[in-house]
């Protein structure tokens, strides 16, 4: 039973980077086919440019700076708060030169669903609006959209990270 996990196979789930300036974009996907060295990944790319700006601007700490340089799938949900772009990813990863990590699905499920449900957008409206009207009425829109969430571990994370960030009321 030794050495036995998840093999990299067609419908696995993963994670990798890529270099973008001086930091790393990273990309979660299914892999589509294997052949040999090289592994096929259907799925998303993000930049996280919130973080970066906060960085660049002097307003992240050490940590933030980690996440830039080397995300993994458990610290990317940090730059997951701030608002980033993001785009399909379907192309070929060597695995000699290329990080290439297998997730489990429920990872995989909660990055997706961030990203597509635009909660870094939500979050970071709440976060960059002055008290008041307004950014009631923006906490009140994230915590409609935590609400209608269908994935429990997404919600659970949004809630987490909502609950750290003093954004609930």
């Amino acid at each position: 039973m030794l050495g036995r996990g998840p093999k990299l196979k067609e419908g696995a789930y993963v994670f990798s980077t890529r270099k973008n300036g001086d930091y790393v974009d990273f990309i979660f996907g299914i892999v589509s086919g294997a052949e040999g060295r090289r592994v096929g990944v259907n799925g998303v790319v993000v930049d996280p440019v919130g973080l970066k700006n906060k960085v660049a601007q002097g307003k992240a700490g050490d940590r933030s700076e980690e996440i830039l340089k080397h995300p993994t799938p458990d610290n990317v949900v940090l730059a997951l708060v701030y608002r980033v772009e993001h785009e399909n990813f379907a192309a070929e990863l060597d695995l000699d030169t290329d990080r290439c990590d297998i997730i489990p699905p429920k990872v995989h499920a909660v990055l997706d669903g961030w990203v597509r449900e635009s909660l870094p957008e939500m979050i970071n409206g709440v976060l960059s609006l002055p008290d008041g009207e307004e950014r009631d009425e923006a906490k009140r829109a994230l915590k409609h959209r935590m609400e209608t969430l269908m994935d429990p571990n997404l919600r659970r994370t949004l809630y987490s990270v909502c609950r750290s960030l003093k954004i609930l009321y």
